[in-house]
């Protein structure tokens, strides 16, 4: 009650608005400081700044793995061939998502659903009925293989199987990097369209250190795209394994 009757007295008492109480804009406007002082402002910088930026800063870490994958390290066997777009509900479909990879019996019934999602336009099973493991040992591919969701048991799926490299046209990104992060299977790109020149039950054989693919069966042979430093992340075991390996991280025995 007091704030409203202020504001009825402020409103009704012209001496609150008298030019002679209240200087207009003009005359505020016109207002000069007195006594004013000069401020000197001190550089923020104690030297001139380089007109060249300095070099960029080079980590080193110690007990470093050599990037390049042993030139020993090969894959031979029957090959399974599928098209392009092959997403994660094919390689291994939601419903078996609740299997947990670090159990072992869960892994091993993982490997038995591994591309059981593929249509019917696929007459001849990645994984044969009541078997967990697979007869084809390299998964032949088009482009953007693994693409859908971000799951990490597509991977894991097709290497619980006995897969040992999938060879694509491309790949969906996240399905690269979970390769290489579990160490499951070796993601491998072709420079040309190999799924279009092979078929199921090929033998084939990989030659990691060379970048090579052998067909046996029709005598051709094509050259991959080097794996590079995901090379030896998969031959340690996944991303953790190498960080153990190479000290990163403590190992498990410690």
């Amino acid at each position: 009650m007091a704030a409203s009757s202020s504001t009825r007295t402020f409103l009704s008492n012209p001496s609150f608005l008298s030019p002679s109480k209240h200087a207009s804009l003009s005359t505020v406007s016109n207002l000069k400081m007195t006594n004013s002082q000069t401020y000197t402002f001190k550089s923020l910088f104690s030297s001139p700044v380089p007109s060249t930026p300095p070099p960029p800063l080079t980590l080193r870490r110690a007990g470093a793995v050599s990037a390049t994958p042993s030139t020993t390290t090969s894959f031979h066997g029957l090959c399974y061939v599928v098209g392009d777009n092959i997403d994660t509900d094919q390689i291994i479909p939601a419903e078996y998502l609740t299997l947990v990879p670090s159990n072992p019996e869960e892994y091993k019934k993982l490997g038995s659903y591994a591309l059981i999602g593929l249509p019917s336009s696929y007459p001849i099973r990645f994984v044969e009925p009541d078997e967990y493991k697979s007869k084809y040992t390299i998964v032949i591919a088009g482009y953007n293989f693994g693409c859908g969701s971000s799951r990490e048991h597509a991977p894991v799926a097709l290497g619980a199987a006995g897969a040992a490299a999938v060879v694509a046209e491309s790949y969906a990104r996240i399905f690269f990097r979970n390769s290489v992060a579990t160490g499951e299977v070796y993601p491998l790109e072709s420079e040309v369209r190999i799924c279009d020149e092979c078929k199921t039950g090929d033998v084939l054989t990989i030659e990691l250190g060379e970048s090579r693919l052998i067909n046996h069966t029709t005598g051709k042979e094509y050259k991959l795209k080097p794996i590079g430093d995901a090379g030896p992340v998969i031959e340690a075991g996944g991303i953790f394994a190498y960080a153990r390996k190479t000290g990163m991280i403590p190992s498990q025995a410690a």
